[in-house]
């Protein structure tokens, strides 16, 4: 496999679903382009014990010995590769995506590279996918995430499945990720389809 994919991860709760993700992209040969906001590497510290005095060295030990490469853009910084696009990627996932980047991105703002690198694809006409982690919503968000809709954003809100049978939190989170893996097109082993009766291998 190749081809670059943009990988955002935000402040909602769920960055197992992200860092799980980049994994196996990395894992089939993908390069990744990861994007983290502030408050994303909070949760990363809060639900996975990331230590945000050491970004460079926590992402190399969690990324840095797969087949696919990747590289971290700051959220700041305006000028990195994937803002411009001349940038050639296959698309851009949000996973998780909190409700104030969806907000953003419905709106256009661009405030930030994950919101300017989202507006990219929508004006490019390329893959984007949200992964929101929110409950309950109310109007504003559900208004926001039709706008995208509209535009042909694809939102895969994060919700387990239990025809399956999941057995711990990896299989859960696996079925989510690979359900965000079909929306792009990847092909994978992650969970068991409905009507299959043997059990998927991880990859």
């Amino acid at each position: 496999m190749s081809g670059n994919w943009v990988v955002g991860l935000t402040g909602a709760s769920g960055a197992i679903y992200g860092v799980r993700l980049c994994q196996v992209l990395l894992q089939q040969g993908y390069d990744v382009h990861l994007i983290i906001t502030e408050a994303g590497w909070r949760v990363l510290h809060d639900e996975l014990d990331w230590i945000g005095s050491r970004r460079k060295e926590t992402l190399q030990e969690q990324f840095g010995s797969y087949k696919g490469t990747y590289e971290y853009h700051p959220i700041a910084d305006i000028g990195a590769s994937v803002a411009s696009g001349s940038f050639r990627t296959k698309g851009m996932i949000v996973i998780p995506c909190s409700m104030g980047t969806l907000s953003g991105i419905a709106r256009g703002s661009s405030d930030n590279l994950l919101e300017r690198t989202a507006d990219v694809m929508l004006k490019e006409g390329r893959k984007l996918i949200l992964v929101p982690r929110e409950t309950p919503l109310h109007a504003i968000h559900l208004e926001n995430m039709l706008t995208l809709s509209k535009m042909g954003v694809r939102m895969l809100p994060a919700m387990p499945a239990f025809y399956n049978r999941p057995n711990s939190i990896e299989e859960m989170v696996d079925f989510l990720v690979g359900k965000a893996l079909d929306s792009m097109e990847i092909e994978h082993s992650l969970y068991r389809r409905w009507g299959e009766n043997n059990e998927q291998p991880r990859p």
